[in-house]
């Protein structure tokens, strides 16, 4: 089953799901260089398109769960990093 996002249509499917950030941006940056190139035909470069805004919602949603974990983060007095609760935070 797809994972969903904020629409139906945003869904995810669970292939790209399942990628690494390192995966879905090498993916992307391959289909990047074939729509670039100009050799792939009008049906083929909206299908790399779609792929392609898929793959860049993946990779950005990866970006946004590592940010708020790294923002988790802090050094205490000694200097050794500690994770803290979100309420501890503010």
């Amino acid at each position: 089953m797809a994972k969903q996002t904020n629409s139906e249509s945003e869904a995810i499917p669970d292939d790209v799901a399942a990628m690494s950030f390192e995966a879905a941006m090498v993916e992307l940056e391959t289909i990047v260089q074939n729509l670039e190139d100009g050799q792939v035909d009008l049906d083929a470069s909206i299908a790399l398109y779609s792929r392609g805004a898929v793959l860049k919602r993946h990779c950005e949603a990866k970006l946004n769960t590592a940010s708020e974990q790294v923002e988790k983060i802090v050094a205490d007095g000694t200097g050794q990093a500690q994770a803290v609760e979100a309420a501890d935070i503010e």
